[in-house]
């Protein structure tokens, strides 16, 4: 089962050119993806945009009208999730304006939760079938499911179990950033061993089958690894220590207590 390790803080913490580097790299990119996903779609109805071949439309738009509906309300909950995001990890932001941090941080918790309901709505639907359900349906509840976490663990006061749980929870949605990356990466990778007289089909089809997993997989391994850096409660595996027997249950009170 899974349970949190409290490591003692960690004694190195990164340098700070290095940290603002890196946020400041969060920022832009969220920021980008967020303006592009939501703006391409923007541009028409779902199909005109499948007429053009622009993005997912093709697979969404002969759906049923809720599932339309929902990956409506999935592009605009997501792109705004992915915006204020980052934000959150602003140092400054809490340390200086704590009631705007807050706000952010409800509105941010609101738009994963519907974000990741609509995102499982049309993991059902996915055009990479039940790879694309498995992988995008997981990365839809574990979504939501860490932001649960993050949000339950403030309102206890719980600050480092807070950051933590939030630092996993923006991991999965910079998904949307790291699935186009992938994707790019994939496709020129392919490229070179590309023949026939229209091979693109074919490597887009197949840049794009193992998305579901590899858009979020790193995300979260890399974000464990940030969280034990920073000496935050920690994720690992346990297993019970007895098999076969149960203590009574005033010893385990006193034990687990």
């Amino acid at each position: 089962m899974a349970s949190i390790a409290r490591p003692a803080p960690a004694e190195g913490r990164p340098r700070p050119g290095r940290s603002q580097w890196s946020w400041a790299w969060v920022v832009l990119s969220s920021l980008a993806i967020a303006g592009y996903f939501v703006g391409q779609y923007a541009q028409g109805t779902l199909d005109s945009l499948a007429h053009e071949n622009v993005g997912l439309a093709d697979t969404y738009a002969s759906r049923a009208l809720p599932i339309r509906v929902a990956f409506y309300v999935h592009i605009v909950s997501a792109g705004l999730a992915l915006a204020l995001g980052p934000w959150q990890f602003s140092k400054r932001l809490r340390d200086r304006r704590i009631r705007l941090h807050r706000a952010i941080g409800r509105t941010y918790v609101v738009s994963v939760a519907i974000g990741s309901v609509s995102a499982f709505v049309m993991s059902m639907f996915s055009s990479v079938g039940l790879l694309g359900f498995f992988g995008f349906g997981s990365l839809a509840v574990l979504w939501g499911w860490t932001a649960w976490r993050g949000y339950e663990a403030i309102r206890k006061r719980d600050v480092r179990s807070h950051q933590a749980w939030m630092i996993r929870n923006f991991a999965l949605t910079y998904a949307a950033v790291t699935l186009r990356l992938w994707f790019g990466v994939l496709i020129f990778a392919q490229v070179p061993f590309a023949h026939g007289p229209d091979p693109f089909d074919a490597i887009l089809t197949q840049a794009y089958a193992p998305l579901p997993f590899l858009c979020w997989l790193p995300n979260i391994v890399i974000a464990e690894f940030m969280i034990r850096r920073r000496g935050l409660p920690a994720l690992h595996l346990t297993t019970s220590p007895t098999t076969g027997h149960r203590e009574p249950s005033g010893q385990a009170a006193a034990t687990h207590g």
